[in-house]
């Protein structure tokens, strides 16, 4: 018999501004009592959700069941800045672009691949254009090291066979309604969703065949009899099969302990101001979507509704071993983005924040995930390695064929990686990461 306590739950850090204007078309159902199923899936995120689908079309006779510590769109995948990349996106890394050619090409039919996965999803299950838009995304620079990291990122694309361009100062201004910015690279592939919008109608869509109970975190697993039986505190799950999707919260689970890095994102969104001509003017189209030049930046979207538009601005990472940060530091890091936020846009600079909030990504140190059979019938979608949109739900994919057998090249490909390098020993690892990042942010300058 093998039993695993789950050591700590999941919690948020602040509201998530994406949740907070999100509506769900759904009831919340608990989980009572005990539940027998053919699949668990421990985590109604991206990769849990994204494993759900998939099964759904390789099994759809089978019962199958997600867990989720939260409710739907709440936890970390309604926290993130929306992006689900096509192009390479490394965020252990000072350039996107890491790897050769060949691993540029691998990671980008990867990253493709999940994301036709999740275009598929949006149209079936009937989500808008202001949910799911397939918009591209532009790389922005604000500095001459930014434009030249944009130049460096161009020629991989430029190696690797991949549409892009170039945009001036003049063009980014017209974007985005700011001389904050001296260029950008566009790239068409990338879909900007509203993510707890995504989740909530991804969890919708698959609610008529799945079995997903909310607020009903796992505390333990147990194995027996060739079972697996996942208690929570109002009643359990069992089946001979369990694929676990909740990124970085693996280690909690006893997995990968002392391998992976824990990150947390801060964002903030500004109350809505008027989509009029004005707003316009100091602010740019109706929608734009703004990453980085440089990794250690800072992302910033547009998003307009109802004749009301609001701005999101993500920046400053820090690395820490618990699961909540203090309101000092989400105070502190609100007043980063208001500095950040007033450069860039000072006719908004009266615009107050509505929402700031953390989100906790989760790294490798040679950037691989934590994916894989870890016990007999219990399968790891974890570790999105800072592009959890994409990445986890093609971790959640891919362990659903590795655990119906269901073989080819992709899979053969994501399961021939190696397993995350182990970290220093505390308190060296998140001291070391620490330094790493301040150093990063300071190089990165303005683009933060």
């Amino acid at each position: 018999m093998t039993t695993k306590a789950v050591k700590r739950l999941p919690a948020e850090n602040g509201i998530s501004g994406w949740e907070a204007i999100s509506k769900r078309s759904f009831p919340v159902r608990s989980l009572e009592g005990n539940v027998t199923a053919d699949w668990l899936i421990i985590g109604a995120g991206f990769a849990g959700l994204s494993a759900a689908r998939r099964l759904l079309q390789l099994r759809p006779s089978d019962r199958i069941v997600v867990l989720d510590a939260s409710e739907v769109g709440k936890g970390t995948s309604g926290r993130n800045s929306g992006y689900m990349i096509d192009v390479p996106h490394n965020l252990a890394s000072g350039e996107y672009s890491s790897g050769g050619t060949d691993a540029t090409r691998l990671e980008m039919a990867q990253n493709r691949l999940a994301i036709a996965f999740a275009s598929e999803a949006a149209a079936e299950y009937g989500m808008s254009r202001e949910t799911f838009d397939p918009s591209g995304k532009i790389n922005a620079a604000a500095t001459a090291r930014g434009m030249k990291l944009n130049l460096a990122f161009g020629q991989s694309l430029r190696n690797a066979g991949e549409k892009h361009s170039f945009l001036d100062a003049a063009e980014m201004r017209d974007i985005a309604g700011t001389n904050y910015y001296l260029g950008g690279l566009y790239t068409p592939g990338a879909v900007m969703i509203q993510p707890a919008d995504y989740i909530r109608g991804l969890a919708g869509g698959l609610a008529p065949q799945v079995d997903i109970f909310e607020n009903a975190p796992v505390t333990s697993l147990q194995r027996e009899n060739g079972n697996w039986r996942a208690a929570t505190p109002r009643g359990t799950v069992s089946a001979p099969k369990v694929i676990v999707a909740v990124n970085g919260h693996i280690d909690d689970f006893g997995y990968f302990s002392g391998r992976l890095m824990h990150i947390f994102a801060y964002a903030s969104m500004t109350a809505p101001f008027p989509a009029d001509d004005f707003g316009r003017r100091v602010s740019g189209r109706d929608r734009w979507a703004l990453l980085p030049a440089d990794a250690m930046g800072a992302t910033v979207r547009k998003i307009t509704s109802g004749g009301k538009s609001r701005i999101v601005i993500r920046t400053k990472y820090t690395c820490d071993t618990t699961i909540t940060v203090t309101d000092r530091r989400m105070a502190k890091m609100a007043d980063a983005h208001r500095y950040s936020f007033d450069a860039r846009f000072p006719s908004l600079a009266g615009i107050p924040f509505e929402y700031s909030w953390a989100g906790r990504l989760c790294l490798s140190l040679n950037h691989v995930p934590a994916f894989g059979e870890v016990e007999e019938g219990l399968f790891s979608a974890c570790c999105e390695n800072g592009l959890g949109t994409v990445k986890s739900t093609l971790a959640g994919m891919m362990a659903v064929d590795l655990a119906t057998d269901t073989r080819s090249d992709m899979l053969k490909k994501f399961s021939d990686q190696p397993k995350p390098a182990r970290l220093p020993p505390e308190p060296l690892a998140r001291l070391g990461v620490n330094a790493v990042i301040r150093l990063q942010e300071l190089r990165a300058g303005r683009e933060g």
